[in-house]
């Protein structure tokens, strides 16, 4: 009965949102207050129906019940429990499911905790989210029912892709579910605004904690991807610019822009037209997203699925949300003018750089990704664009944000003095051209990328820590008025400060990487010993072992420094008997300064082993950076100004004068 009770509750969703769509926007045009409240018990029945659901289909593969067509191509009675559970959500039905679960979870979380929301505002908002979460509703119902039966169920199921039997897998899709999704807030609170016509500094205060929050966790599923294919792919690399990839990557950078932009909308009353469309343009990525990976019109290793029939019915999403919202932004932008003036030289304009360069560095991903596909239609050849291509045409808009980011962040609003500006960041710009320097100078080779990452690298963090500094003045005033002045900054702004110093750190660690990384590839038989780097990599032995649902052959490698064991490493190469197909798991030796990483391939008609290894430089500094960045995401949201400012300008605004 749980497939049924699944089905039926996502029947009623689809009828509850429906009517969700209709009646508070009615209610916000007529002024029916009443017809504007029924949207916060309608959101919250939506995502009661849509989670039990989404629990039903958990029991189904808990259980093993292979009488679901979806557990049955995506289970197996051996699998072990973790697998089971993250199984769910490794296919298209269940993915699909989990995204619309997500996107009710948002809807009901404005309905509970929108109350500081103006009531035509709100209404709009669970209806416009509403129009969504109907749209992907009938999508999973008319395409994608997770929930159909087998008339002859098999004694046992077909598996689980061995790639995805990852611990990797039961975190990484949600969190980046979470960020795709969560922007769907942002454009909500968008088409709502637009609707009724008016965005000011109240409504960028709403928009931007939504915003955010779909940010940070999108920087982590990112993130948790990036690590998941280091270590589990066997490649050796942590970004590889998939056409996946990319879809998850361009609604991140602009998101961030939106960030970034809604700041100016709330302190300067300015750039509100352009704050509006960036909200549309980011969950418009999502869309195109979603639709890259159900498609089947790009290939790529992380595409659930290739069904020209599901392809269109998301095209038609994308159509009518991308197209709908893009029209009634170009009806209501007169109507969004502002009268605010800033200086050439403010931090307005700092941040209009900032937009600027992130948009057109997502236009640049977006054009790399969706090239293949303009040219095989337009000309009938297969083209494929590949890493060299971003490298190139992305690389320099992020080089030129790192330079001008610490300067932005110093300028004051309106009007600065570049110069004033300047005096307490050129020390620090010059410490970092000096050390980029060294670098240049210590390093044997001329690739220019890692003097320039690390002086980029050291001018930001410094700059982050500086411009803190400087507000507690720090040397200028007693420790203990410092330590005050701390204590009394917002989180917001130490959440700043963390956030642009992981992007340094990022930059810092792809630099290293990228500059310095020592690949070498050969046979070796089980004795040899060979040189890597500083290091020497001895092969011990091999031998067969057996996993809970798999076999694999195990080698064993020590790593040697001087003649003394660093580290025993235990690179293997799998065989799921399910599933018939091998995989490859790298084995690595991990610290703040490098990874070494050792793939163990297969044997050859001399008795030897293939054998790839790499000493991979500062490689988890790029992780720390993004954690950093989500952490520094995480102090802005707790800020208690996103908690209380709006509750308290609508008391200001509902106050009665005393007579």
């Amino acid at each position: 009965m749980t497939a049924e009770l699944g089905h039926f509750a996502l029947i009623l969703a689809f009828a509850i949102s429906i009517v969700q769509v209709i009646v508070p926007m009615i209610g916000a045009e007529k002024g029916w207050s009443d017809w504007m409240r029924f949207g916060t018990p309608a959101a919250i029945a939506q995502f009661a129906l849509v989670g039990f659901a989404f629990a039903m289909l958990t029991i189904a593969f808990v259980t093993s019940d292979f009488s679901v067509w979806l557990v049955a191509v995506n289970s197996h009675s051996a699998k072990p429990m973790l697998y089971k559970v993250s199984g769910v959500w490794a296919n298209h039905e269940g993915s699909m499911l989990l995204w619309i679960t997500i996107l009710t979870l948002f809807g009901a979380t404005v309905a509970v905790w929108g109350g500081n929301l103006p009531p035509s505002l709100k209404a709009r908002v669970l209806s416009v989210q509403s129009m969504i979460g109907a749209a992907f509703l009938a999508f999973i119902l008319f395409t994608s029912n997770p929930f159909l039966r087998l008339a002859q169920p098999p004694f046992d199921g077909q598996g689980l892709n061995p790639l995805l039997q990852d611990p990797g897998l039961a975190f990484h899709p949600p969190f980046l579910y979470l960020g795709y999704v969560g922007l769907s807030m942002a454009f909500s609170f968008a088409v709502a605004a637009l609707i009724e016509g008016k965005v000011d500094a109240a409504w960028a205060r709403w928009v931007r904690p939504w915003t955010l929050a779909a940010w940070i966790f999108l920087t982590i599923g990112i993130g948790l991807g990036s690590w998941w294919a280091y270590y589990e792919l066997g490649w050796g690399g942590w970004w590889f610019w998939d056409p996946v990839e990319n879809a998850s990557f361009m609604p991140w950078l602009m998101a961030t822009a939106l960030l970034h932009s809604a700041i100016v909308v709330e302190k300067r009353n300015a750039l509100k037209s352009w704050t509006v469309l960036l909200a549309i343009l980011a969950f418009s990525f999502s869309l195109i997203g979603t639709f890259i990976v159900r498609s089947g019109v790009i290939t790529s290793v992380h595409a659930f699925a290739n069904d020209p029939d599901r392809g269109v019915f998301i095209l038609a999403i994308l159509a009518v949300a991308i197209g709908g919202g893009l029209t009634l932004y170009a009806m209501r932008a007169t109507q969004l003018r502002t009268h605010a003036v800033f200086a050439l030289v403010s931090r307005e304009s700092g941040l209009v750089l900032n937009n600027l360069l992130l948009s057109v560095a997502a236009a640049v991903v977006f054009v790399g990704t969706i090239w293949p596909l303009v040219a095989e239609l337009v000309t009938g050849a297969k083209v494929s664009v590949g890493a060299p291509f971003f490298n190139i045409a992305f690389t320099p808009f992020m080089v030129i944000l790192a330079m001008t980011l610490p300067i932005a962040s110093v300028l004051p609003w309106k009007r600065s003095n570049l110069t004033r500006t300047m005096q307490p960041l050129w020390g620090i710009a010059a410490l970092s051209v000096a050390l980029g320097s060294a670098v240049w100078v210590m390093q044997t080779g001329g690739r220019m990328l890692a003097p320039v990452g690390l002086t980029l690298a050291f001018w930001v963090v410094i700059g982050a820590v500086a411009d803190m500094a400087v507000r507690v003045k720090i040397g200028k005033a007693p420790i203990s008025e410092s330590l005050r002045r701390a204590g009394n900054l917002p989180r917001a702004d130490w959440g700043k400060m963390f956030a642009h110093a992981g992007f340094g750190l990022a930059i810092f660690g792809i630099s290293a990487i990228m500059a310095w990384e020592v690949e070498d590839i050969r046979t070796a038989a089980i004795g040899d010993s060979f040189p890597l780097q500083s290091y020497e990599l001895r092969f011990d032995a091999v031998e067969g072992i057996r996993g809970p649902n798999y076999t694999a052959v195990r080698g064993e490698f020590t790593l040697l420094k001087n003649g003394v064991e660093v580290a025993v490493l235990h690179p293997e190469k799998r065989n799921y008997p399910v599933q018939s197909t091998p995989t490859t798991e790298a084995a690595s030796d991990q610290s703040l300064l490098r990874d070494v990483y050792v793939v163990l391939g297969d044997q050859q008609s001399d008795g030897s082993w293939a054998v790839r290894s790499y000493v991979k430089p500062f490689t988890n500094w790029i992780w720390i950076g993004v954690a950093m960045l989500a952490f520094g995401g995480i102090l802005s949201i707790t800020d208690r100004r996103y908690r209380v400012a709006a509750a308290a300008r609508k008391t200001r605004m509902t106050a009665v004068p005393a007579e």
